[in-house]
């Protein structure tokens, strides 16, 4: 039984693996994974530069407002950015029509044009070839209001020591009374909210791969009646559990080949002398990503990777079952598609829950939805992580969904047997509730 066994899963592996479909689409995807996690190189490789500094040039006619707005602008930028400013703030010495000659020879220059007002201290005015993205006019429109509010302070003759007073910036003291939370929980929540679904999407994907796959190769040997062939030398359980054998080794080494990727992406990276992945996605984010990674969290990794593998392991295992138990009751490829949505809608549902994971802060209906088989392998972790739930919660889902795998095995395989070789797709459900009670 066990050679039969490991003769169909090398048979069913073979089918997937040497195919140019195969080797094509993961070329592709190496190409990807590294292009995106390397994005501000290849753009600088076709003429863009993310270190390059935004030109923004000043006409001060006032003679008084040029230092104040550089460094209100500089200031707010690195607010954003971290310690460096994206603008290059220059004094302009030509007159107006020069600088919008240049402007229309770089669309990236920006032009301020400053006039004395009697009414609101200053008259300004932005030049620019097109739109302004939205970051950049937000910090330099607050940078013209700060610096105005200075400009109109010196000018009301205040006290230098009070104006610094005035317009300093205050460094809030966070104290928070629930001993539970803590500062760099907070900070979690955002990038938890942002990272961590971009993480989860590779499982996602390679879900809804595995239940297409499984559905497809059997509804293949059903439809050119090579499954006749096959259960005449091996019994129906033989069959069953090669497919879901096969289907899973296949997933796992897929997304094994998909942190390799990422693996040799990060080398490049760290050859082309980038920097860190963080630095490319903001230096707030950057800083955020860094203080967690110095508190107790890093610690809690030690755990918190192992029980997520183990949770998405035997979830690959209860779809793969699932979906060879449904697509043997059909007959065909659309009839497979059919039955199929209710498992898409499911793995979607734990998605976009672990998404919005962060937004329910502890809602007892969020924890108990973490226990559901089939979406707790999404939704555990990032609640997890979160601190919206603990280990003995993660625990719970891992013994429900192995739970959920011993039914799915002791009833589906009943079911198996009766459908793999059932070519009509009437009283389908019927014949399903059938083959379970006897």
């Amino acid at each position: 039984m066990k050679s039969k066994l490991w003769f169909l899963t090398k048979v069913s592996l073979k089918r997937k693996v040497d195919t140019k479909w195969f080797k094509i689409v993961n070329l592709l995807l190496a190409i990807v994974v590294i292009g995106i996690i390397n994005i501000d190189s290849v753009i600088k490789f076709f003429g863009g530069d993310f270190n390059e500094l935004k030109k923004v040039y000043v006409i001060d006619n006032t003679s008084y407002t040029y230092e104040t707005l550089k460094e209100q602008i500089n200031n707010n930028s690195k607010a954003i950015n971290g310690d460096k400013s994206s603008f290059d703030v220059i004094k302009y010495d030509k007159d107006i029509e020069k600088a919008k000659e240049e402007i229309e020879k770089d669309s990236d220059i920006l032009l301020f044009v400053i006039n004395k007002d009697d009414a609101n201290v200053l008259d300004v005015t932005l030049v620019s070839e097109g739109f302004v993205d939205t970051i950049d006019y937000q910090i330099l429109y607050q940078s013209v209001n700060s610096s105005k509010t200075m400009i109109a302070m010196m000018q009301t003759n205040i006290d230098p020591t009070e104006l610094n007073k005035i317009t300093s910036n205050i460094e809030i003291t966070r104290e928070i009374l629930d001993e539970n939370k803590k500062s760099e929980d907070e900070s979690m929540e955002t990038i938890m909210s942002t990272v961590f679904p971009v993480v989860i999407i590779p499982f996602f994907m390679l879900t809804i791969f595995l239940v297409q796959m499984i559905g497809m190769e059997v509804n293949d040997e059903k439809t050119t009646r090579g499954m006749e062939i096959i259960i005449s030398s091996v019994s129906p359980k033989v069959h069953f559990f090669s497919k879901v054998i096969a289907g899973n080794v296949f997933v796992i080494c897929q997304g094994g080949l998909l942190l390799l990727y990422g693996g040799i992406a990060l080398y490049v990276r760290n050859l082309l002398g980038t920097g860190s992945i963080f630095d490319s996605l903001g230096g707030e984010m950057s800083n955020v990503f860094s203080s967690i990674m110095q508190t107790e969290f890093a610690s809690k990794l030690i755990y918190i990777i192992p029980l997520t593998l183990i949770l998405m392991i035997l979830t690959f295992v209860a779809y793969s079952l699932l979906a060879g138990i449904l697509s043997s009751m059909t007959t065909n490829a659309e009839d497979f598609s059919q039955l199929q949505t209710p498992i898409m809608i499911i793995s979607l549902i734990g998605y976009y829950l672990a998404m919005m994971a962060g937004m329910f802060k502890g809602a007892l209906f969020i924890q108990i939805l973490s226990y559901v088989p089939l979406i707790s392998a999404i939704l555990s972790p990032s609640l997890l992580v979160l601190g919206q739930i603990g280990i003995f919660d993660v625990i719970i889902s891992i013994i429900l969904t192995i739970i959920t795998i011993s039914l799915l095995v002791k009833y589906g395989l009943k079911i198996y047997k009766v459908g793999i070789l059932n070519y009509s797709s009437k009283d389908l459900w019927k014949k399903m509730f059938r083959a379970m009670k006897d």
